[in-house]
């Protein structure tokens, strides 16, 4: 795994396609324990998730905020008194404000190997960084819900079905994004934000740069040896895109991508 870990995640991904029923469904269960346990370690490891925010007073809630705190210290000394009431008192915490994902994955292409497990990867980051609120789709000509917004799935098994997926067809760039967005709007979060795991190249008419623009947010992650349709999309619509050189790297890149926006 450490001599060459994208390797090493392409050949458990493809192991999920063995012709051997029982050797397949180890494969998927394992696999997806190791995607699912390498997103929730690039999670934790992230640091300034949040929003820095003034709060209540709690005894670990974070700094003291003093001029927030100033009134409460006046109340005090106005009594008379050297003790100062925790009510009347501030500090500067995190805040975790509520954001929903919803991730899109391009299956038009290769899923097999390093484009299967980067995918596979890209989903477990997802439901690692907003487990309540996120779905999965995989599109080329049709789209496919693996988890929807709302619905309860353990992320092992979402992991699991995507890994089950084989690439073909076109690729309907624009129907995969208001399938997106009909995901999203059934969420209640003050944020919500698609992720598009393609190279950007549809295939089938459609004005997906229109349908993009009616996004609340639009992250794009693609192939670093095949990126640059998709950094020429995210310029023309003004969205961010991400490279990845491989399975590897993508929940770190993710992660630390989204827990600045989260």
């Amino acid at each position: 795994m450490r001599e060459d870990p994208d390797e090493t995640l392409a050949l458990l991904a493809d192991l999920v396609g063995a012709t051997d029923e029982r050797l397949r469904e180890l494969a998927k269960r394992l696999a997806a324990k190791v995607f699912v346990d390498i997103a929730r370690g690039a999670r934790d490891a992230s640091r300034g998730v949040g929003l820095l925010r003034t709060l209540a007073y709690q005894p670990d809630g974070g700094d003291l905020d003093i001029d927030a705190s100033l009134e409460g210290m006046r109340v005090a000394a106005h009594n008379g008194g050297h003790t100062v009431d925790p009510d009347l008192l501030r500090v500067r915490g995190w805040v975790h404000p509520r954001t929903a994902l919803c991730l899109l994955v391009d299956r038009s292409g290769s899923m097999e190997g390093k484009p299967l497990a980067t995918a596979a990867l890209a989903a477990a980051a997802v439901a690692s960084l907003a487990p309540s609120d996120y779905s999965v789709l995989a599109f080329g000509r049709d789209v496919v819900v693996s988890k929807g917004q709302l619905s309860q799935k353990p992320s092992e098994r979402v992991v699991g079905d995507l890994l089950s997926l084989r690439g073909f067809g076109t690729t309907d760039l624009a129907s995969a994004l208001v399938a997106a967005r009909s995901q999203l709007d059934r969420s209640g979060a003050g944020r919500k934000i698609a992720v598009l795991l393609s190279d950007c190249r549809a295939t089938v008419a459609g004005n997906a740069a229109a349908v993009a623009a009616g996004l609340d947010e639009l992250v794009i992650v693609a192939p670093e040896s095949d990126c640059e349709g998709a950094i020429a999309f995210a310029a023309g619509i003004g969205a961010k895109c991400l490279t990845v050189s491989g399975p590897s790297v993508v929940a770190e890149v993710l992660t630390r991508a989204l827990s600045r926006s989260l």
